[in-house]
């Protein structure tokens, strides 16, 4: 069984338990009906997939149908998708499709609101891994459903030395000499710097990304101005809608904003039952 289909099953016996005793008490079990599936408001869609598969694994019989597709920007009142079947399967899927599409679509939505806010610069939005627990996969993918980037997937993927890292190692140069002698070939480099000093010392020790992280605006320029070219600038640390453009006019090459995924609002997303 593959990860998403574990945490769909999860989920699932997270909500339904041994049975779903209202419907089963209320619906007669080969009542047909239709669902509609509607954007309350204006959303950037995301987890239309996982819903289908949510309801597919409740009952295989079900007939799902998309009328868009992830990445769809779609207005408010717009039919997302159309789903056929017993009723009483369809309001045991229900919640836990909701809870993904509502989620997802809310964290592609607002990553978009972040890349425009930034569209005349040449700034980059980047996700983080403060992801809610088994679902990083998910919720990346709706950052790139909502025009952000992709940070590091995991501990894996990237070295990026933190301040605790810097704290063992006793300087920022010393960490990324350790570094230096057991990299891996292609895998980027990058050092989270909170002061100037450790900027420029992280720019001649030479790694590929400096992270500034929880600078000023004023810092951070200077930090662009140290660099020249030498590394790319990314910027973290408490970055909302009011400040980013003014660390964006900067000319730093990325933002990252773990609030896409920590603090991304649900979408309003309904679905309505026609028997």
């Amino acid at each position: 069984m593959d990860h998403i289909s574990e945490l769909i099953k999860l989920a699932l016996d997270e909500d339904i338990g041994e049975t779903d005793i209202t419907s089963e008490a209320v619906i007669d079990p080969k009542l047909a009906a239709t669902a509609r599936i509607v954007a309350k408001e204006r959303i950037v869609v995301a987890g239309l997939d996982i819903a289908r598969r949510v309801f597919l694994t409740v009952d295989p019989r079900i007939m799902w149908d998309a009328k868009h597709e992830d990445g769809d920007h779609c207005e408010a009142k717009k039919v997302l998708a159309t789903v056929t079947g017993r009723a009483i399967s369809l309001l045991t899927a229900e919640r836990t499709a909701m809870n993904f599409l509502q989620h997802l679509s809310g964290i592609a939505t607002i990553t978009n609101t972040f890349v425009k806010t930034v569209a005349d610069t040449k700034v980059k939005i980047l996700d983080t891994r403060k992801t809610t627990p088994g679902m990083r996969a998910l919720e990346k993918h709706a950052v790139l459903m909502g025009d952000g980037v992709n940070h590091r997937m995991g501990l894996y993927d990237r070295y990026l030395i933190k301040g605790n890292h810097v704290a063992i190692a006793g300087s920022v140069r010393e960490a990324i000499e350790r570094v230096k002698e057991k990299r891996r070939s292609g895998v980027l480099l990058e050092v989270e710097t909170r002061t100037l000093d450790d900027v420029k010392e992280a720019i001649e020790s030479g790694v590929d990304i400096v992270m500034l992280d929880n600078m000023s605006v004023a810092d951070v320029r200077e930090a662009v101005n140290v660099a020249k070219g030498k590394a790319k600038i990314e910027v973290s640390g408490n970055i909302t809608l009011e400040n980013i453009v003014n660390y964006a006019l900067t000319g730093v090459d990325f933002v990252s904003v773990g609030a896409l995924t920590h603090s991304a609002p649900a979408a309003d997303i309904h679905m309505t039952l026609e028997v």
